[in-house]
């Protein structure tokens, strides 16, 4: 056999093994996930031992006997039909069953224990969930307090949860706070630190069941996408509802509320803990998604709101005692009272439209503080991944040093509190300001240093600009 044969028979092996690696590596993944069934897409969890026919496709024995019943009247029974050798049933070669990955159903492995997504054991303390908060959050403390000791709670609550018969009960939470507070960065901090699967989902597209928009339901199925439809995973998570001020019940209208009152009272059962439907890797369910049930007992929801006009039924509530005479509140008491919200009660909330189940099932409802002056200069240059140091990293990229000085911090923050939509304000306003100076730097490589100076910030003047090796600042 010559040298070039024996080469060509190497190379044929070496495709060969490659080819039988990547066969293997598919069966693998196709063993981590159930199988579903091509007719009713149950997963074999729930329809029980799947038939597979040629083509990858797998059938449930329910659907199996009903297509020979429909076709024969019932007088065939097909268990029998599937023993005889060489007899082919359908011929199926060109169908296949294109079942994505993200609607499949991990596998459960067998005699395997249900073992909580939190060890107790290294279960971060209240105080050390709060410190890790601090370095991300400014201000906002309760509710970084709260928020610690109601997650610390509820994971102790899932690994204890068979231990004893003494129960403990769920502590969702309401969080309420105007735009640009924090809310939603404090929760993904929390979901980060603590590695769970949290799902984010807003309830502005909510809708009774049978209506276009999202059922109630998508909320949890968007939790188990996060857990990579490892359905126990899943059942440990946090599911945060954003804007759930926008399925407040409406005043004065005729129109049915599928959008409001009537969401809340579906999700009771779903904050309470209730085995639930739930279609996966879709946000509907239809006849061509398979459902898994999955348990929400376990499962911590946090809500969150800015509750726009709450704090007028607050001032009106405080204010109703208002009357002529000496122990009697003036009528403006209240009106530049910057933290008005934290008086809020569980009456404020029912004025606004919340129904008093739905607020039953959050029992740690606390609110955020709005912005001032002094947090938004912290939250620019203290938090470890603050604006300004994203700035600074961007431009070390191009060997050129960034400051922004004192006076350009303070002007900066003004103007973002006239903005009045909390941190959210200060990047628009950082960028706006940043545009030249990160489309002029690349063309100059002399140039070593900017700071950013009050005057730029108010348009009186230009940036501070030092080129390399040189002392003498050049003013633009």
């Amino acid at each position: 056999m010559s040298e070039q044969d024996n080469r060509n028979d190497q190379e044929i092996e070496k495709v060969e093994n490659v080819q039988g690696h990547v066969e293997d590596k598919k069966h693998d993944d196709d063993d981590e996930y159930e199988k579903v069934c091509f007719i009713c897409r149950r997963p074999e969890s729930v329809a029980g031992k799947m038939i597979d026919l040629p083509n990858h496709i797998s059938v449930c024995n329910d659907c199996m006997q009903k297509s020979f019943d429909a076709m024969t009247n019932g007088q065939i029974d097909y268990s029998q039909l599937m023993n005889i050798p060489g007899v082919q049933i359908f011929n199926m070669a060109d169908m296949e069953q294109n079942v994505p990955k993200k609607q499949k159903i991990k596998k459960k492995k067998e005699g395997e224990e249900r073992k909580p997504l939190v060890d107790i054991r290294h279960l971060p303390a209240p105080h050390k969930i709060k410190a890790k908060l601090d370095e991300y959050v400014v201000g906002q403390e309760y509710a970084k307090k709260a928020m610690s000791v109601a997650v610390y709670n509820h994971y102790k609550r899932v690994a204890t949860d068979t231990m004893d018969d003494i129960e403990i009960e769920k502590s969702n939470m309401l969080m309420i706070g105007p735009t640009g507070s924090g809310k939603t960065y404090l929760v993904k901090t929390l979901a980060k630190l603590l590695d769970v699967p949290l799902a984010i989902t807003d309830a502005t597209s909510l809708t009774e069941a049978g209506y276009i928009g999202d059922d109630i339901e998508s909320v949890v199925s968007k939790l188990l996408a996060a857990a990579d439809n490892d359905v126990e995973k899943a059942e440990q998570g946090i599911i945060f509802i954003d804007e759930i001020d926008k399925i407040a019940k409406k005043k004065n209208s005729s129109q049915r509320d599928v959008s409001g009152e009537s969401v809340q009272q579906g999700m009771l059962k779903l904050l309470e803990g209730s085995d639930v439907e739930v279609p996966v890797g879709a946000n509907s369910k239809n006849a061509m998604v398979p459902l898994t049930t999955v348990n929400t007992k376990n499962i911590l929801f946090i809500c969150g709101g800015a509750f726009p006009d709450l704090e007028g039924i607050i001032k009106e509530r405080l204010t109703k005692q208002s009357m002529i005479g000496f122990g009697a509140d003036l009528k403006d008491k209240y009106d530049h009272d910057k933290n008005i919200l934290a008086k809020v009660t569980t009456e404020d909330l029912r004025t606004f439209g919340m129904i008093p189940e739905f607020l039953g099932r959050l029992p740690i409802v606390f609110t955020l503080q709005g912005m001032n002056e002094e947090m938004l200069i912290k939250i620019l240059k203290e938090p470890k991944n603050a604006i300004l140091k994203q700035y600074q990293k961007l431009l070390a990229l191009d060997e050129v040093k960034l400051e922004f000085d004192d006076g350009a911090l303070k002007a900066i923050a003004k103007k973002a509190m006239e903005k009045d939509t909390g941190a959210r304000a200060l990047r628009a306003i950082i960028e706006e300001f940043m545009l030249d100076i990160m489309y002029e730097i690349p063309k100059d490589d002399s140039i070593g240093q900017v700071v950013i100076t009050r005057e730029y910030i108010e348009g009186t003047g230009g940036p501070v600009i030092m080129l390399r090796g040189q002392e003498v600042p050049r003013i633009q």
